[in-house]
């Protein structure tokens, strides 16, 4: 995998696997579960460095100005000079015009691009075409949604790297809201990054049930009622909480 900023072509693209850390019995080594974490909607270098000092795999800045989480090009220029090799940084968009992206990706070092609107899956390739990078699709889940539909979904967007399942809630994303796990099918969860009202008092829970590929988090690590402004205590807990879910 090539240092965050640049085109990454593996599709594990949220962070490398560990090497292993069991013993070697037999010529075949037991590699440890290990479920990557991503911390989303960073806006100050200290969060940044925090949660780079925590081991995150990824770090999520937001490109969508109606969002109290948004930052500007020139404030994630600042947010990721100093992020270091093997850790991917999300860029977040909500129905982008071409234009913006190529703005954001010109000027900030992004590994990956997160879609969060209502991008059909040919804008999604087209404007992951004008980034030259991969890209994830979040599916938001509904108090009517089923399986089946995010199986269909998963389908229509079959070019995507993987799928983030967040809540749907009025606007996009960043409700804090959690919805029914048992809906992502099994087929879908080693392609899955759960997110949607995650926090270290559930987020076990959340990885024993679904086991998806990747945890995201954002409004569960921020100081109360100051979005974008992440506690740092929070955001130990829940990697924390991710580790001890992963070693039981």
């Amino acid at each position: 995998m090539e240092r965050a900023g640049t085109n990454m072509s593996s599709t594990d693209i949220l962070a490398t696997e560990n090497p292993a850390t069991a013993s070697d019995t037999g010529g075949q080594q037991a590699v440890p579960r290990r479920t990557r974490i991503k911390l989303c909607g960073l806006s100050r270098a200290a969060d940044v460095n925090y949660a780079i000092d925590l081991g995150a795999d990824a770090i999520g800045l937001v490109f969508y100005p109606p969002s109290p989480r948004s930052v500007s090009v020139a404030q994630a220029v600042e947010l990721v000079q100093d992020v270091p090799p093997f850790v991917s940084v999300v860029g977040l968009f909500v129905n982008p015009s071409p234009d913006w992206v190529r703005e954001v990706v010109s000027n900030v070092g992004l590994s990956l691009l997160q879609f969060h609107g209502d991008e059909t899956a040919d804008q999604c390739e087209s404007l992951a075409g004008i980034a030259g990078l991969p890209w994830l699709r979040a599916l938001r889940v509904a108090a009517d949604t089923q399986s089946a539909d995010l199986v269909k979904s998963a389908l229509n967007y079959s070019g995507a790297n993987g799928f983030l399942f967040d809540t749907h809630v009025e606007g996009y994303g960043g409700g804090g809201k959690v919805f029914d796990w048992s809906l992502i099918p099994a087929e879908l969860a080693r392609r899955a990054v759960l997110s949607g009202g995650l926090n270290a008092q559930n987020v076990s829970d959340a990885i024993h049930r679904v086991r998806p590929y990747a945890v995201d988090v954002s409004s569960g690590i921020e100081v109360p009622g100051a979005k974008g402004v992440k506690d740092h205590a929070r955001m130990a807990a829940f990697v924390r909480a991710v580790r001890a879910a992963d070693a039981g």
